[in-house]
């Protein structure tokens, strides 16, 4: 596996690239960061080879209280146009489907816990999701949703959200939920973000996402699998 450079968007302190960083480090792929949060300044398409959306509590419409979105979205898209590996995980996803021209908006019911994604008929024929079983328990924390965009395929769903995961040509994936979290994030992420968990039917309590966490292990090895594809 040849050293990548991958470029991290962080939009606050409290999530990170979790399992994502260690399988980097793992495989000696170089790792830079835009922390929004610090007024970072946007990098150089040219000084990397990935691009990696991470996720955050803000909606891809809150330009106003966040104004940075507006060139974050317009850096996606030129990534994207360069030829770029672009990964978004949760807001992440969001922001590369609005930067691909589809709608964001609040779905009908947050999901916020553990709940299983169902691959999509297109998603069996697509080479990268060959490991992944039909279906998988995974960590959601998300109250928005988005249209498919444009000539991406359709690759995960749910009962309530139908719209989990996609591709766009080969090289641009977007995943609603969180494979990436680690025992050590879920942690943070309850810490600070604990207001969310308002009972509701796709809403745990913090007591149930914490007992499940030993499914990290499984969720984290289906991102390996998949960001090794990405890598060939």
């Amino acid at each position: 596996m040849k050293s990548l450079r991958i470029h991290y968007f962080k939009h606050v302190p409290f999530e990170g690239l979790g399992y994502i960083g260690e399988w980097a480090d793992a495989n000696r792929h170089a790792l830079l960061c835009t922390r929004f949060y610090e007024n970072d300044k946007l990098p150089q398409l040219s000084g990397m080879d990935w691009l990696v959306v991470m996720g955050g509590p803000m909606g891809v419409y809150d330009e106003a209280e966040y104004p940075w979105l507006v060139g974050e979205k317009e850096f996606i898209r030129a990534a994207i146009e360069a030829g770029k590996t672009v990964i978004g995980i949760c807001l992440g996803s969001q922001l590369i489907a609005e930067a691909l021209g589809s709608k964001v908006y609040p779905n009908l019911k947050k999901e916020i816990g553990w709940f299983p994604v169902s691959l999509t008929e297109a998603a069996k024929n697509i080479p990268i999701f060959s490991k992944f079983p039909q279906s998988i328990d995974v960590l959601h924390w998300h109250g928005d949703t988005f249209d498919l965009p444009h000539g991406a395929v359709h690759l995960m769903k749910t009962d309530v959200c139908p719209n989990q995961a996609f591709l766009y040509g080969d090289r641009v994936l977007g995943l609603q939920f969180h494979l990436e979290s680690t025992p050590e994030t879920l942690n943070t992420m309850i810490e600070n973000c604990r207001s969310e968990l308002v009972p509701d039917d796709y809403v745990q309590t913090e007591k149930e996402i914490l007992s499940k966490a030993g499914l990290c292990r499984n969720t984290n090895k289906r991102l390996a699998d998949l960001l090794n594809s990405l890598t060939e």
